[in-house]
């Protein structure tokens, strides 16, 4: 992936993003469901981070067969690189913490995303670091969870309250993939179709730019959108 498309890919926000995906045809929008900004801190509006994907499976402890690193993840991060974990939806500890921050960001990770918790959110927030979560929790890693595999594909399905199992189709990111994350929430778009998300998140935001412009000169919405977005 170059770093010109890269470059082209962060000045779109992840709102944007997700409308493109969306019109290509990706039902999830490439949307992690449920994960929010903790650091630098919550809602920072200045923040977005922008890289290649460098994913991190985690296994209950209690899983003797998975297989198992022969080196801490943090250490194997590529500069440069989005470290995306996922941890298994039940458990209640963090996968991540102040210490690994430290080692990820020693080593130019961009940032985390957990589809799951951390912790020391103060010790995040002090060195600036990004880290993108479900929640949080005082639990360490151990006894609990431990690291399976790095850079492998990952599937991330939605943590749901209740019988609507079917509301939200899952996620899948391959190693590489790029990922964004902001304000709004985390999105990550396929390699293959980067070129094709870049196209239609301008030709999106200048549609938007016309709508803006007519409803803040007291057009109303219906009008506006059926004028440049032709529908109701």
């Amino acid at each position: 992936m170059s770093s010109s498309l890269l470059s082209s890919l962060a000045k779109f926000s992840t709102c944007e993003i997700s409308d493109a995906l969306i019109k290509i045809g990706l039902p999830h929008g490439g949307l992690i469901p449920d994960i929010q900004m903790y650091s630098p801190h919550t809602g920072a509006s200045d923040v977005r981070i922008c890289g290649p994907a460098y994913t991190v499976q985690m296994v209950p402890a209690s899983d003797k067969v998975s297989s198992k690193p022969s080196a801490h993840f943090v250490d194997t991060a590529p500069a440069g690189s989005v470290i995306v974990i996922d941890a298994p939806p039940e458990t209640k500890n963090a996968v991540w913490g102040g210490l690994m921050t430290a080692g990820a960001k020693a080593r130019g990770a961009l940032g985390v995303i957990i589809s799951g918790r951390c912790r020391d959110v103060a010790e995040h927030r002090g060195v600036g670091f990004p880290v993108f979560a479900r929640g949080h929790s005082t639990l360490g890693q151990s006894p609990f969870t431990r690291p399976s595999a790095v850079n492998v594909p990952l599937t991330i399905t939605p943590q749901f309250l209740g019988a609507h199992t079917d509301a939200f189709p899952a996620l899948r990111i391959d190693p590489g993939d790029c990922v964004v994350a902001d304000e709004d929430g985390v999105v990550c778009v396929p390699q293959s179709l980067l070129e094709k998300v870049l196209q239609l998140a301008e030709k999106g935001r200048e549609v938007d730019g016309r709508c803006m412009e007519d409803i803040v000169a007291g057009v109303s919405i219906q009008e506006t959108f059926k004028k440049h977005r032709g529908k109701l």
